[in-house]
Parts: structure tokens; sequence; C-alpha cells
């Protein structure tokens, strides 16, 4: 199962905060794809998950009349607190 996440125009934390919740709710082998217009928000993402708790599917940079950007996550096990 895919599961999607559209943040364009959330402030970095609360962007943060849905990605770890919806991975939360996710099982393992499942996908999230993420988009986003803030081109900061990848590097932050990956300070506050575990490399553990997912697989990096794709990073992309959408060409539109806006800034977008796209990730693609699998999860690989349960996201626990730190």
């Amino acid at each position: 199962m895919q599961h999607k996440l559209d943040l364009r125009g959330a402030i970095v934390p609360f962007s943060l905060l849905k990605v770890i919740q919806e991975l939360k709710l996710m099982d393992p082998g499942e996908t999230l794809e993420v988009c986003w217009s803030d081109p900061d928000t990848p590097a932050d993402l990956f300070k506050v998950l575990p490399d553990s708790a997912y697989e990096l599917i794709s990073l992309e940079e959408m060409s539109d009349d806006e800034s977008l950007y796209r990730i693609t996550l699998e999860k690989k096990q349960t996201v626990k607190p730190n």
C-alpha cells in the first residue's frame, strides 16, 4: 500500500511531525510519498528519522511553476520515539 502526504506550504516542524506520525501508522514494506515546497525539508527529515526505520526510494525536484519536491520512503521497521 502506498501512503501520500501533501505538505506544500506547511511549516517544517509540522511537516516532520506529520511524516513521523504517518510512518508509525504504516506496516513494514509500505511506501510513503511526501510532497513539499521547502528545499531543506529532506535534510531535516533525515536528522530526525532513524536510518533503520526507512529506505529512501526516490528524492526528486519537480519542474513546475512553483517549487515542488517529492520524496518516497519505504518503511523498514516500527518507528520508535527517541
